[in-house]
């Protein structure tokens, strides 16, 4: 039996060893670090926070930020990386790296007499921190927050390294350390850091930049001063003031530029949509650069207070490619992040060669029609429409020829009432301008004239089939896009023949004198327009190879001030069409089968004889402006479509509804509601009851020639 003193020294030592367990238990409890995942979860769970936009030769247009927590490129491995940055990273941050097991314990006794001034200068209060340590804080940000690095923190750090030497391999963790490191500002990683703060490639670095980036470590917001400082350490050089100087190059900045050119930014905003994407374009970079250039010089020379805005395209006849996609240039522009290239603005006269391609496709006028440019007031629905030309002028008689290319207004007009309204806005569907949703009657007259909105894309495309004769194909903007099989939406003969009219500087002279930037040392066409109210100005136009469509104003909406077609866009239109065929001009298209050449006259007009291209069949030797006599009857008020209200405030009788038609009616008769109403030129009018009514235009042998639809109520 044992005696009493000796059972109270073994109860005391077994209470002893139960409370050292407990503590122990408690220890490892509070200390136990976050489980650390293994490297091939954290590899597969990188993202880029960056998803970039490339040409179609592989170089780099711009890119788009997804992810705005943290700036990072894809992830580099560690073989990409110089050697140079490798080995002044592990002797700056942790040079027995190679040999410890995730801890360095001569360092932590290191720093230890260092802060109770058992030993040492002073030092780094970091030295202690390991690159498993400090990895370990990137995968589990809770173990490196700012305010909680006291001693027990510090042990799960500790802990939570040692698992991850236990578990990674020595390169392994060193790739994450620099793939997670953060750097100056938002950029995170050395695939990001190379680029933006050194403007290279991690495998390019050289010794100099190794130095930099050990020195950016232990506080990547440093000043110029204390970075190359610290560069001059890690580099042990004696010579300090290149690396002073690089360090002031990197705080600058100025490098960013390398990571994102910032040349397509509007499109990158289209195309790019999920982290690390890569899309290659079909955009050439030089292509791009020369459009930017032509576009922020003529900007500038504007000035903002006349126009701030502008947009190019350039297409690829051929295939459809997009070669050029310039959304905006910035400047001062109040509304920069809007792409000018995609936004639909009022079209301008820019619509009127498609109008002129229907109606010489379907023969009902030629390049020598004569149309009367002379004051015209149509009833439509809504009221009169009372179009006037640019220059609030007329010039009587004129051809087809001479009205396209002068983009006179009440000539189009005459056009579109040849035409039909709803068959010219299908045709503007089919061409591809898909902004136009409503039907013919909503957009009326006033469609001749480009009323309705419109995106440069759109435009550019659509002046693309007549450089393909009338066949159509959508845009490309990547090589991958599907093609699909051409369309023909205007005949080739119809399409040469505006082709050749928007390629003729005579022709276009009284508009827009005989040396305007429309005019090239080779073969192009181009039209311009501007919309009501000055506010948007159009120039678009194609070679034998490419198509240039370029679209100055204010995206805000406000009107420009002094600035037209040959002021505004078109100088835009003319400098990338020069720098596109520096070299190798533009040739003239080849003349279609269906297409013949006459001599022909034009009496009482202002144009000289010519030669003049028609479709084959269609040719005249005198062109002349058709007496009124002998102009098609029709029935000009009441205009299809309206909708007359009685005033119960004014007698009935006074009332009358007055009939009006055109041409020559001797002998046509009129009639309401299947009923005769009498003859078409005895100046008919009459008190219709409310509802809707049909009054109809006959021949003398009983046709009906023409015929409308109004309401009352």
């Amino acid at each position: 039996m044992s005696s009493p003193p000796k059972r109270r020294l073994f109860d005391a030592l077994a209470w002893t060893a139960l409370a050292l367990l407990i503590l122990t238990t408690i220890a490892h409890l509070v200390t136990k670090p976050p489980a650390m995942p293994d490297y091939e979860t954290v590899r597969a769970g990188w993202k880029p926070s960056e998803a970039w936009l490339y040409d179609r030769d592989g170089r780099l247009l711009d890119s788009e930020r997804v992810d705005f927590a943290r700036r990072r490129m894809a992830w580099v491995p560690l073989a990409d990386i110089s050697p140079a940055v490798r080995a002044a990273v592990v002797a700056s941050e942790d040079k027995r790296y190679w040999s410890h097991g995730g801890v360095d314990w001569l360092a932590i006794a290191s720093a230890a007499r260092t802060r109770l001034n058992l030993g040492g200068t002073g030092g780094r209060s970091r030295g202690a921190s390991t690159l498993p340590m400090q990895l370990a804080g990137f995968l589990s940000p809770d173990l490196a927050l700012p305010g909680q690095r006291g001693w027990l923190n510090k042990i799960r750090q500790m802990r939570a390294a040692q698992a991850l030497a236990s578990g990674w391999t020595r390169e392994q963790m060193l790739e994450a350390y620099f793939n997670l490191v953060p750097l100056r500002g938002e950029t995170q990683g050395i695939g990001a850091g190379a680029r933006a703060l050194f403007g290279k490639a991690p495998a390019d670095m050289d010794r100099t930049d190794a130095a930099l980036f050990a020195g950016l470590l232990p506080n990547p917001a440093a000043n110029a001063e204390t970075l190359g400082l610290r560069a001059c350490r890690a580099a042990q050089a004696r010579d300090c003031a290149p690396l002073r100087a690089a360090a002031a190059t990197l705080v600058s900045g100025e490098r960013i530029a390398q990571l994102d050119p910032a040349l397509a930014p509007h499109l990158a905003v289209r195309l790019l949509d999920k982290p690390g994407k890569r899309v290659t374009t079909t955009i050439d970079r030089r292509i791009q650069e020369a459009a930017i250039v032509a576009l922020r010089r003529q900007l500038s020379g504007l000035g903002a207070d006349r126009v701030r805005d502008g947009a190019v395209v350039v297409l690829d006849n051929q295939t459809g490619e997009v070669l050029a996609y310039v959304g905006g240039v910035g400047l001062k522009s109040t509304a920069a992040q809007v792409d000018g290239a995609n936004a639909r603005r009022q079209a301008g006269s820019t619509l009127k060669p498609h109008l002129y391609a229907q109606v010489i496709e379907h023969r009902w006028l030629t390049a020598a029609s004569i149309l009367d440019d002379s004051p015209v007031q149509l009833d439509t629905a809504s009221g009169l429409y009372v179009p006037k030309n640019y220059d609030h002028s007329f010039k009587g008689p004129v051809s087809v020829r001479h009205a396209l290319a002068s983009s006179l207004n009440v000539p189009a007009v005459r056009a579109l009432v040849i035409d039909d309204v709803q068959q010219f806005r299908d045709r503007l569907w089919a061409l591809g301008y898909h902004g136009l949703v409503e039907d013919g009657e909503y957009y009326g007259f006033s469609l001749a004239l480009g009323s309705a909105e419109v995106s440069l894309v759109e435009q550019a495309n659509a002046f693309r089939t007549f450089a393909n004769a009338g066949r159509w194909t959508p845009v490309r903007f990547s090589p991958s896009d599907k093609g699909e099989a051409a369309r023909q939406i205007v005949s080739p003969a119809a399409a040469f023949i505006v082709g050749d009219i928007l390629a003729d500087a005579s022709a276009r002279t009284d508009a827009f004198g005989a040396d305007s930037a429309l005019r090239l040392p080779f073969w192009a066409a181009a039209k311009t327009g501007t919309s009501k109210g000055m506010r948007d100005n159009w120039c678009i136009g194609w070679s034998d190879r490419f198509t240039v469509a370029v679209w100055v104003g204010n995206l805000e909406g406000d009107s420009m001030r002094a600035v037209s077609g040959t002021s505004g866009a078109a100088p835009v239109w003319r400098d990338v069409m020069l720098a596109l065929h520096a070299g190798r001009p533009g040739k003239a298209p080849a003349m279609p089968a269906e297409v013949e050449t006459r001599q022909i006259a034009l009496p009482g007009t202002r144009e000289p004889p010519r030669r003049e291209v028609f479709i084959r069949g269609t040719g005249q030797a005198e062109m002349a402006a058709a007496p009124a006599a002998s102009r098609r009857p029709r029935i000009t008020s009441p205009v299809s479509g309206s909708v007359y209200a009685l005033d119960p405030d004014i007698p009935l009788d006074r009332q009358r509804l007055g009939i009006a038609v055109s041409g020559e009616v001797t002998g046509y008769r009129l009639i309401l509601d299947k009923a005769p109403l009498g003859d078409a030129d005895a100046g008919q009018q009459i008190l219709p009851r409310p509802g809707s009514h049909m009054l109809a235009l006959v021949d003398p042998g009983g046709r009906m020639v023409d015929r409308v639809r109004f309401t009352v109520r």
